[in-house]
């Protein structure tokens, strides 16, 4: 099918209805905590899809909604206990799905919402039906692991849609880039040992898990080779992350020759973010969607998918979000950011010799890989 040309923009009132509960930055609540909002609220979201609104870059797009996500799509990823017992908690009394990820009753509607329309946002784009998509997704979805929610997430997002796309036949080999500043440890272990899912993370080293996202953390078995884990340093500014992907992230995914590329976009990597230490603004985000976006029309006829994951400051998440949907949609309809400039001339966002160093050596070791 031939595409329409066509950006789709998904999203649902319902995804914002998650209520995590008054935890703040933390995983739970304590004496001397005094109760605050949940770091992972709907705010930065809902003010994206307003700014998308009051810019007109909405009238732009193909705005749909989609139906939740099935049991059955759930279950290609997730194991069936783990389902049984979001199911219980979220009719009785809620709780913490597994680490970090707590929520209350009413939330596994919002969550298989936000699983929906990453399903959805997948298919319609691996169908030839839109050019390429971006999901509004929350909760979000790229710390879920089968058998439990980690880090604000209850469902694998991106995992659930890929599996589905794939079990459908709209796509045989699929690379995954998660750019939240977090490591993507669901993907990760959703397709570890398949060498037909190539899954890339490029994070801050030692955040969030603390057991995960290690380069040296390649895949296993016939996957081995197919996952790639790029852990910055803390304060990693733009020339750090301009560098990996130019050196490393996109010459990985082009040589993997996917018919499919699927972004977790997370903006929590920007500059003003309180659960990230990097130094991105949003003109490096709408850099990253370009290149991307080129890649995909050169190697996957340009199918091209962004899933909303973390960002968690409420008024600078929605500039970079709408930057990087006029990218990848074409657009001329710009919203000005006040503080792109100033965040783009502080001190150490050229690339440091200690960075420089660090990517060329995974360069040197990734190049090894791929000769075996």
């Amino acid at each position: 099918m031939k595409n329409s040309g066509r950006t789709g923009f998904f999203w649902h009132e319902r995804c914002f209805w998650h209520d995590p509960g008054s935890i703040g930055v933390f995983s739970g609540p304590g004496e001397f905590l005094q109760p605050q909002p949940a770091s992972e609220s709907p705010e930065s979201k809902r003010r994206l899809k307003n700014l998308l609104e009051v810019s007109g870059l909405i009238e732009e797009l193909e705005v749909r909604k989609a139906p939740s996500a099935s049991r059955e799509d759930l279950a290609r990823f997730h194991t069936g206990r783990y389902l049984d017992e979001l199911e219980e908690g979220d009719t009785t009394r809620g709780g913490d799905a597994g680490e970090c990820a707590p929520y209350t009753p009413g939330s596994l509607a919002a969550a298989r919402q936000s699983a929906g329309l990453a399903i959805a946002a997948v298919e319609a784009v691996a169908s030839g039906e839109l050019a390429n998509a971006y999901a509004l997704c929350r909760p979000p979805g790229h710390h879920a692991e089968a058998d439990r929610g980690r880090g604000f997430c209850l469902l694998g997002n991106v995992p659930v849609a890929v599996m589905r796309a794939r079990a459908k036949g709209l796509a045989q080999r699929v690379a995954i880039l998660d750019w939240d500043v977090h490591h993507g440890n669901g993907q990760q272990a959703a397709f570890y040992d398949d060498p037909d899912v190539l899954t890339v993370s490029i994070h801050q080293a030692g955040n969030y898990p603390l057991d995960s996202g290690d380069f040296d953390e390649l895949g296993e078995g016939a996957g081995y080779g197919t996952n790639l884990n790029l852990p910055l340093p803390p304060g990693s500014g733009i020339g750090a992350y301009r560098y990996a992907m130019q050196e490393l992230v996109l010459p990985a995914i082009g040589g993997f020759a996917p018919d499919l590329i699927v972004v977790a976009s997370g903006y929590d990597a920007c500059a003003k973010d309180p659960l990230g230490k990097m130094m991105l603004n949003s003109a490096a985000f709408a850099a990253m969607t370009q290149q991307l976006k080129a890649l995909a029309e050169r190697i996957s006829g340009g199918k091209l998918v962004m899933i909303h994951e973390g960002g968690y400051s409420e008024g600078y998440v929605p500039l970079c979000g709408h930057a990087v949907v006029q990218t990848l949609s074409g657009s001329r309809t710009e919203v000005p950011d006040p503080q792109n400039d100033e965040i783009a001339a502080w001190a150490y966002q050229s690339l440091q010799p200690h960075q420089r160093a660090l990517i060329d050596g995974w360069c040197d070791e990734w190049r090894r890989i791929a000769l075996k």
